[in-house]
């Protein structure tokens, strides 16, 4: 399946963290592997289904990885390849603006 992304870069990285979901779960993942249940922990009040729909979207874009391992109870990892580490600099960036934001806004 070939992927059309936009011609600006900056809709292509929006297309790909376009909601808080995605950003907080990229930046949960920063830290190394996590089974579903705890990033569904860390990343807040998200729901299944939602966080569900967001890993298969960022893994589809080729910005996690998705492992299942054949257990009982069957045991799912997330990480991130090598293009969702890229990002840190984009949510190092973002926390940096949110700091400052929060000390001359807030």
């Amino acid at each position: 399946m070939e992927k059309i992304l936009p011609d600006c870069p900056v809709e292509t990285t929006l297309l790909l963290i376009n909601n808080r979901w995605k950003v907080l779960i990229l930046r949960d993942l920063m830290d190394g592997k996590k089974r579903f249940g705890e990033l569904k922990r860390t990343v807040g009040n998200i729901s299944q289904k939602v966080l569900t729909e967001n890993l298969r979207d960022m893994e589809k874009f080729g910005l996690l990885t998705r492992t299942v391992y054949a257990e009982v109870p069957p045991r799912v990892e997330y990480e991130l390849t090598n293009v969702g580490y890229s990002l840190s600099s984009v949510l190092n960036s973002l926390s940096e603006w949110g700091e400052h934001y929060k000390q001359t806004q807030g």
